[in-house]
C-alpha cells in the first residue's frame, strides 16, 4: 500500500481529498495535518510515501515542506493540490520535486489519473534496476491530452451544435456567475451533459471555474470570459 499524508489547512478540502483517496485502490491515508510543522512531525514519526500538499497555508508555505524533504534526503514524493495557479509557484513546485500539480477546483477523474500514474511510476521504479531510453520514455514521459486536440476536434461525446447552443445560452443570460444547474435549466439539457460542456469550455479558457463549499455537495461556479470566446472558433466551424 502507498501511504499518504494530506497537508491541507481547509478541513473541508482535506475531507474531500480523503474521500477521493478512499475510492482508489492501493492507497492508505495515514494522517491529515493542517500546517507544515505538523506535517514535519508526522513524517519524522511515521512512514509516508506520498504527500498531497497545499501551497497557501498559515505559518509556512507548503513549498517549504518540499525543501525540508529534499534537504533531509527523505524518500517521499509530493503531489501539489492547491489554488496557487501563478507560473512561479508551479515552476518552483516542479523544481523542488513535485510529481504532479492539481489546480483547485479539479474533477475526481483528474485526481484519480494523478494517483494512478504515480502508482505506475512507483511500480516501474521498484520493478527495474536499470532501464533503456525507450522504456523510460514510454513509461514515464508518454503523456496524452484527454480533453481535446490541436486539430479542433471536440472530446468524445460532445457535439458542435450542443456546444454552440450552451455558449449562446451563457452569452445571452447576462449572468456574471452561474452554476451548472442554472444553465441546465435555461438550455433544457441534463445537468450531467451540461457539466461536460462547461468543463470543456473551462479547459479552453472560455469559462473560469471555481469550487465553492457549503452545506451539502461542493458547487462549481463559472464566470464567462467573453474576451476569450475566439478560442471556441476552431471547435464549432
Amino acid at each position: 500500500m502507498i501511504r499518504v499524508l494530506i497537508v491541507e489547512d481547509d478541513p473541508m478540502v482535506a475531507q474531500l481529498n480523503k474521500q477521493f483517496i478512499e475510492k482508489i485502490d492501493g492507497y492508505d491515508l495515514v494522517a491529515i495535518t493542517h500546517n507544515v510543522p505538523a506535517a514535519i512531525t508526522t513524517i519524522e514519526q511515521t512512514h509516508v510515501d506520498l504527500i498531497l500538499l497545499d501551497v497557501y497555508m498559515p505559518e509556512q508555505n507548503g513549498l517549504s515542506l518540499l525543501t525540508y524533504i529534499r534537504e533531509h534526503h527523505l524518500k517521499i514524493d509530493a503531489i501539489l493540490i492547491t489554488a496557487a495557479s501563478d507560473v512561479d509557484q508551479i515552476q518552483n513546485a516542479f523544481r523542488y520535486g513535485a510529481m504532479d500539480y492539481l489546480i483547485k477546483p479539479f474533477e475526481f477523474e483528474r485526481f484519480k489519473k494523478s494517483l494512478l500514474q504515480y502508482k505506475e511510476k512507483l511500480k516501474f521504479y521498484n520493478d527495474n534496476q536499470s532501464v533503456s531510453q525507450s522504456a523510460l520514455d514510454n513509461e514515464l514521459f508518454n503523456k496524452k491530452s484527454t480533453s481535446s486536440d490541436s486539430n479542433g476536434n471536440l472530446p468524445k461525446g460532445l457535439t458542435k451544435g450542443t456546444l454552440q447552443s450552451i455558449v449562446n445560452k451563457v452569452d445571452h443570460s447576462g449572468k456574471m456567475e452561474f452554476s451548472t444547474d442554472e444553465i441546465a435549466e435555461i438550455a433544457n439539457i441534463s445537468r450531467v451533459s451540461v457539466r461536460k460542456y462547461l468543463k470543456f469550455l473551462a479547459d479552453i479558457d472560455v469559462l473560469e471555474e471555481t469550487l465553492t463549499y457549503g452545506i451539502g455537495r461542493p458547487v462549481y461556479l463559472y464566470h464567462f470570459k467573453q474576451e476569450n470566446l475566439h478560442f471556441l472558433n476552431e471547435y464549432v466551424q
